[in-house]
């Protein structure tokens, strides 16, 4: 053992010892993903040396066969890992084992709630990485040097997984990282060969690089060499290279697993060999749950990029769209260059042709899934609706094919569950109708009950019900689908064209032509708060509605831009009455001027509460309230 200098003792970042903590215990049942995430953090830091080693081949110092090396002692009872890959640096140690620089740690943290089963699904979407090796052992060490620097820089790191960790400098003639686990007691299952060939075979086989274990020798001790002859136990041939005939879907579920770093199966896949003009590979996967950093928009995203089969970066987002920020997978092209930048990416045409294709391919992906596994879609959507609403804005192009995949709630569906489609609508909609209808707001209690929709239950139209906080903004670019017209319900003057008939339409001008004298003393007191004052042809229960001009912003949109601290444009509502409902004709009849503006601004104000909206001066409401109660039980 070599001599140790520069020693340190250091604590763990607070989140690092939670989440150990929490992981040891919620994970303890699937214990052998350690050797699968050790395995995988391998074979980055060996596609990250033949990146680098690209500008600079001196840091392969002799030695370019790159390959992973898993070995155990039963009587130490350990388990040994290492790789002749990057390495790490004294600095890049304390950074990289001793914190995790996540956005968003410390919120995905508070939703851990101390059930084992429900953390385990969240760990897994957090990505454990090099702290699963605490599952199996009560202390590891690190032995490391990055390449390019002299052996004098090697580093050790040690912890117990418990408060701190221990660093010193030490000499490693190589580059490269060797982890020895000190397994725990009872642990000892692992430190076997045959154990570790089924782990790594079973999770590892589609690694692109040799992981090699001492070749088993039958007979007695003696007959055993003095140095072990390593054997590969894996294809050690990239996954997306063979011919998608020879390859299982366990085979492709294990590849998403290393490349997405979750725990669980994804939802589809696509693997696809593209020839002519561009030459490239891609597999891509659609995962099964969100990222805790879904909404984090500095978090990381996008693909693993080799170019003929040589990593070049992670997290390549220029490939696809940003409303497609959940899919994972690679991309493997002939067309780059090897010493290809995101600055070069962000200005090849190539990109723009290949970030076109891979767009429609995972949208014929989701197309795909959701017509033949619509279960499997319903948990695509739970987890990434909302993100792929970003879409109509963003890919003008594609817009009608997103809209085919969009999911809303409707008046059809009485449970408020996001299931129905745009098909599912225009296949149901009525005679006459050529319209897609919808209602916005806050939540589907308030949309479901909103007066908006009294005259299209009375004529069984259906309603699309929109309780996102993006759908408001999404519907001002998504303003049509196969050839009909989107129309908000509580925007404008409601037109129902020919659903209407000729008999309506003529009763509801002589009701109007009727009660313009009651509009007109109604305009007088409600003054400044009203764009306008008329009668309602959307009410058949309420007394009264607040309609939004056509032009103007909804109040969910308000909403979001007020809370975002943004100048919001003013806007006043349309105030439409029930002519036919006993308050409005008892408004009518009123003749005590003061009476009649009480009553006024008190329908005006229920009215703003049954929208969704705040009142302006909740004190005066509240009044006016009282006063006609205590009039009342004069």
């Amino acid at each position: 053992m070599s001599v140790e200098t520069q020693k340190q003792t250091l604590g763990f970042q607070t989140e690092v010892k939670q989440l150990l903590h929490l992981m040891i215990h919620s994970l303890y049942s699937n214990k052998e993903i350690f050797l699968r995430e050790l395995i995988s953090n391998a074979s980055d830091a060996a596609d990250k040396l033949r990146f680098e080693a690209l500008a600079k081949p001196e840091l392969l110092e002799g030695g370019a066969e790159l390959k992973i090396r898993v070995s155990f002692d039963k009587d130490a009872r350990t388990v040994t890992l290492e790789d002749n890959g990057i390495g790490m640096s004294r600095d890049e140690v304390i950074t990289h084992l001793g914190t995790i620089a996540k956005s968003g740690t410390a919120d995905f943290l508070k939703n851990l709630s101390g059930d084992q089963k429900k953390d385990s699904h969240l760990i897994g979407q957090f990505g454990v990485g090099f702290y699963s090796a605490f599952i199996v052992a009560d202390q590891v060490d690190v032995y490391t040097r990055r390449a390019g620097l002299p052996a004098s820089e090697g580093v050790h790191w040690s912890s117990k997984g418990e408060g701190e960790f221990e660093v010193a400098n030490i000499d490693k003639p190589e580059r490269g990282t060797r982890i020895v686990l000190h397994l725990k007691s009872g642990e000892e299952e692992f430190a076997d060969g045959w154990r570790l060939r089924n782990v790594i075979k079973k999770y590892s086989d589609h690694i692109a690089l040799p992981i090699e274990l001492p070749k088993e020798h039958l007979g007695e001790e003696k007959d055993k060499p003095a140095e072990p002859e390593w054997e590969t136990v894996n294809r050690a041939s990239a996954l997306w290279t063979r011919p998608r005939s020879e390859i299982k879907d366990e085979e492709y579920q294990e590849f998403y697993k290393h490349v997405s770093h979750d725990f669980d199966n994804p939802l589809s896949w696509s693997h696809n060999k593209v020839e002519g003009k561009l030459e490239y590979t891609s597999l891509l996967y659609v995962p099964g749950r969100a990222p805790f950093d879904l909404y984090h928009r500095e978090a990381p995203r996008g693909l693993k990029l080799y170019v003929q089969r040589v990593f070049i970066m992670d997290q390549a987002d220029e490939f696809l769209p940003l409303y497609l920020r959940f899919v994972k997978g690679v991309i493997d092209s002939n067309d780059l260059s090897l010493n290809v930048s995101r600055e070069i990416l962000q200005k090849d045409p190539v990109i723009d042709s290949m970030k076109s294709a891979l767009t429609k391919r995972v949208l014929d992906m989701l197309e795909k899934l959701a017509k033949d596994k619509p279960e499997d879609y319903k948990t695509f959507w739970k987890a990434f609706g909302q993100v792929l609403k970003e879409g109509p804005a963003e890919d003008f192009t594609n817009r009608e094919k997103i809209a085919g995949l969009l999911r809303f709630a409707s008046t059809s569906d009485a449970g408020g569950e996001q299931s129905v489609s745009l098909a599912d609508y225009v296949g149901r909609m009525k005679e006459g109708q050529d319209k897609l209808y919808y209602l916005t707001g806050e939540s589907y209690a308030q949309v479901r009950n909103s007066p908006h929709l009294e005259v299209f239950r009375k004529k069984g139209i259906e309603v699309l019900l929109l309780t996102d906080r993006i759908d408001e903004w999404l519907m001002s670019y998504l303003t049509e689908f196969d050839g009909k017209q989107f129309v908000d319900v509580a925007r404008g003057d409601l037109d129902l064209g020919k659903l209407d008939t000729e008999e309506d339409k003529k009763a509801q001008e002589e009701i109007a032509k009727a009660k313009e004298g009651l509009v007109e003393r109604l305009k007088a007191v409600l003054g400044e708060q009203v764009a306008e004052v008329r009668v309602s042809h959307r009410l058949t229960d309420s007394p009264a509605i607040l309609a939004i001009g056509e032009q103007d912003l909804g109040l969910q949109m308000r909403q979001i831009l007020e809370a975002s601290g943004q100048k919001v444009p003013e806007s006043k509502p349309i105030f439409e009455i029930n002519p036919q409902h006993p308050l409005i004709e008892k408004l009518d009849a009123e003749q005590d001027e003061d009476r009649f503006g009480d009553l006024s601004h008190i329908l005006f104000d229920q009215a703003a509460l049954a929208a969704g909206d705040s009142l302006k001066d909740p004190a005066a409401y509240v009044q006016r309230l009282n006063k006609l109660l205590v009039e009342m039980s004069a």
